[in-house]
């Protein structure tokens, strides 16, 4: 294993605590997997869903061959994440309008989000190095899960949140597991910044996205998908994107997939972001060079709520190479959209209903067929943002689906 640059192709060991290359390109974990038999593994892949205890109990580890063979298991720091359900909800495919759908609630993970996929194997990487200090700039579900790896392996954290437009309940969850909390004026990118430059002078290990080994742990999202599936996906993947390692941990997993022959065909896929956070959607459908950060990126979903993602090139690749589509929904749409998978019995925060905003929009400007198959991936846990839930519910924010306390004198005639 090793760490290649996405911009110039310059190597360096998967020992280093540097996660952006001199000419400033972010780097990406590259494998030797010229031994591996896809048979063979789908095998022992199954035997280990059975397990209970081990390391491979859980659903990131469980494909350890895959993410970080090299890793010894003494370093392994889990709470057997993974293993969230995927269920198929009437509701939800009345609301979208398509006739095969798959949820895949990565709210139901340890910390309430996709993060611990990651950051299990961020955590894990960093105390193989000899770290026991962690950090991140985080609006909420990266600072919450990285809270709790670092406190279950002994260590500290250090967390940078932004004043404004943030989750009271991600901060209140990381103050919790014991983190040291930062606030500071101006947005998710600035603290991005501020660790890039001093990180290592401060004895930090920086868990964000820009960190491969957290695409690592994130990509078996999509193993764990196929696997339910019995190897084979549907047409379609719908994510959301913030700081796009979401979308890069995808098509990195697809990637292997696909070479390594687990799956015989490559789904399309579809970001879909906040219209008031839409860089990356304004970048590929005016089909700009670069991206153009958004100086002030204003949605209701704050885990969207990034103005320069920086995991844009890696998302545009995995766009690319799956015919994917990009798209911007309203806060409206994401927060009618969360009304329904509430309701549905799943649940979810503003930021993971963008999906299903998202599916809905696209099959009504017939992007999407309706006779196709999605799948739509939930990020984070209904409780992730009380503040917003509440607002909605009590018709403080516009909304088609919301539902009202009902006052009673606990008279059978009242129900």
């Amino acid at each position: 294993m090793k760490f290649v640059c996405i911009d110039c192709q310059k190597e360096m060991p998967a020992s280093t605590n540097t996660f952006t290359c001199k000419c400033g390109g972010l780097l990406e974990v590259v494998h030797d997997f010229s031994r591996i038999d896809s048979e063979q593994l789908k095998h022992v892949f199954t035997q280990r869903l059975s397990l209970r205890t081990t390391p491979f109990a859980s659903g990131v580890w469980r494909y350890k061959e895959l993410i970080f063979p090299e890793l010894e298991d003494r370093f392994i720091t889990t709470k057997y994440e993974g293993n969230t359900g995927l269920y198929t909800p009437v509701k939800l495919q009345e609301y979208t309008g398509i006739q095969q759908l798959y949820v895949k609630a990565q709210s139901e993970n340890p910390s309430g989000s996709f993060k611990d996929n990651g950051m299990t194997v961020a955590v894990s990487h960093g105390r193989s190095l000899g770290f026991s200090r962690f950090a991140c700039s985080s609006t909420g579900n990266t600072s919450s899960s990285l809270a709790m790896y670092a406190a279950l392996a002994g260590g500290e954290s250090y967390v940078y949140v932004p004043q404004n437009r943030i989750s009271q309940n991600k901060v209140l969850q990381t103050l919790a597991y014991g983190a040291n909390v930062i606030r500071f004026d101006g947005t998710y990118d600035d603290g991005i910044r501020f660790l890039r430059d001093h990180a290592e002078e401060l004895g930090l290990y920086v868990c964000n996205s820009v960190n491969p080994m957290r695409i690592e742990g994130q990509k078996s999202i999509i193993y764990e998908i196929a696997q339910t599936l019995e190897w084979k996906l549907p047409d379609w993947i719908v994510v959301p994107g913030g700081a796009l390692s979401n979308a890069t941990a995808l098509g990195k997993g697809l990637h292997d997939l696909y070479t390594l022959g687990f799956i015989d065909k490559l789904p399309r896929v579809a970001i879909v972001q906040a219209v008031g956070a839409s860089p990356f959607h304004r970048m590929v459908v005016q089909k700009l060079d670069a991206l153009e950060p958004e100086l002030s990126p204003q949605t209701v979903a704050s885990a969207l709520n990034i103005g320069n993602p920086p995991s844009w090139k890696k998302a545009l690749r995995m766009i690319e190479a799956t015919n994917g589509v990009t798209i911007a929904v309203s806060d409206v749409e994401i927060l009618d959209a969360k009304a329904m998978v509430d309701q549905s019995g799943i649940g979810c925060e503003p930021a993971s209903a963008a999906t299903i905003a998202g599916l809905r929009a696209l099959i009504e400007s017939n992007v999407i067929d309706k006779e196709e198959s999605a799948l739509c991936i939930l990020t984070g846990n209904m409780l992730k943002d009380t503040d917003t839930l509440y607002q909605y519910h009590l018709g403080e924010t516009p909304g088609r689906f919301q539902r009202t306390i009902q006052n009673s004198t606990l008279n059978p005639s009242s129900t």
